[in-house]
């Protein structure tokens, strides 16, 4: 593949939002023509990590690379560009949040999952008290407890007259608010989407989770009733809903924004049974073989999808966005040594380190984005917001929220330069399994430099991430100005956005900022 390097500096980039209420539709003179404006699809991934694909992120294979099969993002990269250095939160719920408002998740404070109404998950901790965030998630009403009222990006586009059609999981909201429901979030398709983060079954044949006696857990998926006994995988039949809803999309005037948000390849790791076997012939273990046919599923829907637009002439005007949630699993459930499945990256889901936030990305844009070509510059999953809204021509828009991201466009379209910035991690919590790099943290990425700090200790570890893409080396002790230059950039934007922080047991103060114990 051609590469196209592209170099940042550590400039500091000014914050992109504005507030406000979101403006009516612009007037016709503003906004391109229906025919002339592309359909978007943003084909979300959920826990799929770097190294989750036959398709290699990194400069060279690995044996992760050849364990799965996914032909259908070998296909999409021949036809569009990779990002080598996309980045999302660790865990879902801060990534979804951030992409649908453009906030980072230290300004819109849903810094963990949500699911059960003014609930957290957390388990007590022997030297913090975790800060009251906002268990209940995001919403676009005012006055509701423990929320951040925000302006999503699918009212945006619906409001500039896209049809816009939610698929899978949203995991915006905790059960029982405004959020869970897509519906009430700027969509006006909602195929599957409630509050869980996971589905209770994959699986037709178990109702998906449900139960005849209306006990029914809360992660069982809603919505299909049409497949419950019936012999399908929850990825074939999320695909089948989706085409009928573009269907129905096609016979309006509008373009349409296609959400599909895979629950796929979270758990529970079940075997989808169409690709079980060529695994376990391979020597891989039940759970492995079983992940790795969720991977697969994944991709046979990406490529249906694919093959969809061929047929009805729509690929030449489809923007088509293929993006992961957090890394991948590597701390638990998973067979043989633990924190080594998204190798080079170093451990995985819920952690600081580059296993646990750098994704798997490709866009293929037809006559504008160069086909099978790479890009290595970082960017970061609020980037989504304006980036999409500036696919769709959308120019003129406010929201109820301030925005941090920035449009990636420039890199699409290889047209300017997106401006060179930090960008920032926030998660003040435990996540539960422990392993390299999980724990209450808050992190900075500047040029080639990443900086972890850990709340409980007061520990910084610095790290050259293209020379130790692993992050095996902190040479934290051996570049003090570097860590207090870096410790003070991360500590001044999270004061910016009033982030939260945990309470020391010890101390009963805040934890220290990265920069006031230097």
């Amino acid at each position: 593949m051609k590469n196209e390097l592209l170099l940042l500096s550590a400039a500091l980039l000014p914050l992109s939002g504005m507030a406000g209420a979101v403006q009516a539709m612009p007037s016709s003179d503003a906004m391109p023509a229906a025919e002339q404006r592309p359909n978007i699809i943003l084909f979300l991934v959920d826990d799929m990590g770097w190294q989750d694909t036959s398709l290699p992120f990194w400069t060279q294979r690995t044996r992760y690379n050849d364990t799965y099969h996914t032909p259908n993002m070998e296909r999409l990269a021949t036809q569009g560009k990779m990002f080598t250095q996309a980045y999302a939160c660790s865990i879902s719920s801060p990534t979804r949040v951030s992409l649908f408002t453009g906030m980072n998740a230290a300004r819109h404070r849903v810094t963990s999952w949500t699911l059960r109404k003014n609930t957290t998950h957390e388990q007590p901790d022997s030297v913090m008290i975790y800060p009251e965030w906002n268990v209940n998630g995001i919403c676009q009403e005012p006055g509701v407890e423990r929320t951040t009222q925000v302006t999503s990006l699918a009212q945006v586009l619906k409001d500039n007259g896209y049809h816009t059609i939610h698929c899978g999981k949203a995991h915006f909201g905790a059960n029982d608010t405004p959020g869970a429901d897509p519906l009430k979030m700027g969509f006006d398709v909602n195929i599957a989407g409630h509050a869980a983060g996971s589905p209770a079954s994959y699986y037709g044949m178990q109702n998906f989770g449900n139960k005849p006696d209306g006990k029914s857990p809360l992660a069982a998926v809603p919505g299909l009733e049409k497949y419950h006994g019936k012999d399908i995988f929850l990825s074939e039949a999320l695909t089948i809903e989706a085409e009928k809803a573009l269907d129905d999309a096609r016979k309006t005037d509008k373009p349409f924004f296609l959400y599909m948000a895979h629950y796929a390849i979270h758990t529970p790791i079940q075997p989808d049974m169409r690709f079980y076997q060529k695994y376990l012939d391979k020597g891989l273990p039940p759970v492995e073989a079983a992940y790795a046919t969720l991977i697969e599923g994944m991709d046979k829907s990406l490529g249906d999808l694919m093959d969809y637009l061929d047929k009805n002439n729509l690929t030449d005007n489809t923007v088509l966005l293929f993006m992961s949630d957090n890394g991948g699993l590597a701390a638990h459930t998973r067979a043989g040594q633990l924190h080594v499945q998204n190798y080079p990256l170093n451990s995985g889901k819920g952690s600081a380190y580059e296993g646990g936030v750098r994704e798997p990305m490709i866009v293929r844009w037809p006559g504008t984005v160069a086909a099978e070509t790479k890009c290595d510059h970082y960017l970061m999953i609020e980037d989504f917001f304006p980036t999409i809204l500036e696919i769709a021509g959308v120019k003129h828009y406010n929201t109820v929220q301030e925005r941090d991201g920035i449009s990636f466009l420039p890199l699409l379209t290889g047209k300017g330069k997106m401006p060179a910035r930090d960008i920032y991690w926030h998660y003040p919590h435990s996540w539960g399994p422990s392993g390299p790099g999980i724990g209450a943290t808050c992190s900075i990425r500047s040029g080639a430099w990443k900086l972890v700090y850990y709340f409980d200790s007061g520990k910084r570890e610095l790290f050259n991430i293209p020379a130790d893409i692993g992050e095996q080396h902190d040479v934290a002790a051996g570049n003090p100005k570097l860590v207090k230059k870096l410790s003070r950039k991360l500590s001044n934007y999270l004061r910016s956005v009033d982030a939260q922080r945990p309470i020391l047991r010890a101390t009963r103060q805040p934890a220290p900022w990265p920069d006031e114990t230097l």
